[in-house]
């Protein structure tokens, strides 16, 4: 067995704060799944979730500036191969193809009602577009066929050994592997905010039953977020020649909190983990 391989199933039980998450931050994460992730909730629920997340993307520009965010990471390219994992509503593949004029973007999500639904408007007709139901640990393409691999809001749904099997896929078939989400709050500060926002949550919940799907994936996503370390080692895990940068995103109110993470495949050398 390969130290890779003995790094995934290490890592299996890993919490989301990393190795060394203290005993609070420990208890402030959970094994529950958002409605997104489970079988027994019907694909109108999980639609309602992923069009709250688009009205919201659209409102605050989130879209749009992680999609600039994104052109910034290919630099000159005059026709970058792109591929998103986790697309769900399709919304910021779309921006980058308008952003930029070469850019080749496969669309993908591994929920064949969003695939259809993002199929059937204006990305299944773009020229430039493709669209396709495809598993982030199986992605379905050849070592190096992307410039650059993208996941975006959606990474903290796999649990450790699951992402850090998606991590060495993306890098597999990327020159470069971005993960975009939310970073993991100190568990003190967690703690106190979901003093506060519990009560508040309950409340919206009571007087606006339709806000509960995306309230009630929003809270699961807040404990299920990574943190830094974690990320880090879901790297090692992945391969010992991947190196993780961290880069700050813009601090607009729509992208906020969130934090992008820069995996790439070392061709020699150890992994530059900083």
């Amino acid at each position: 067995m390969t130290s890779a391989a003995n790094d995934l199933v290490d890592i299996e039980h890993m919490p989301r704060g990393g190795p060394g998450a203290g005993w609070l931050d420990r208890a402030l994460q959970t094994d529950r799944l958002e409605y997104l992730d489970r079988d027994d909730v019907p694909d109108e629920v999980k639609q309602t979730v992923i069009s709250d997340l688009k009205r919201s993307g659209e409102r605050f520009g989130t879209h749009e500036t992680l999609a600039r965010f994104t052109m910034d990471l290919l630099g000159d390219i005059a026709e970058p191969k792109i591929i998103e994992l986790g697309a769900g509503h399709g919304d910021l593949s779309a921006h980058i193809l308008a952003l930029h004029p070469g850019a080749k973007v496969t669309v993908t999500d591994i929920d064949p009602t969003s695939v259809t639904k993002m199929s059937s408007g204006p990305l299944g007709r773009h020229p430039r577009a493709t669209t396709q139901v495809m598993d982030a640990t199986n992605i379905d393409a050849a070592e190096d066929s992307y410039d650059l691999v993208v996941f975006a809001a959606a990474f903290h749904h796999l649990p450790p050994a699951t992402a850090a099997r998606a991590v060495a896929e993306a890098t597999r078939v990327g020159k470069q592997f971005v993960v975009i989400d939310l970073m993991r709050l100190p568990a003190a500060v967690m703690l106190l905010l979901l003093a506060i926002g519990l009560p508040i949550m309950g409340l919206v919940a009571a007087l606006f039953p339709k806000r509960r799907p995306v309230m009630h994936d929003g809270l699961i996503s807040l404990l299920r977020m990574y943190s830094k370390s974690a990320y880090i080692a879901l790297g090692r895990a992945a391969g010992q020649r991947i190196s993780v940068q961290f880069i700050r995103l813009p601090g607009r109110f729509g992208v906020r909190g969130m934090g992008a993470v820069v995996y790439r495949r070392e061709d020699s050398g150890p992994a530059l983990v900083p």
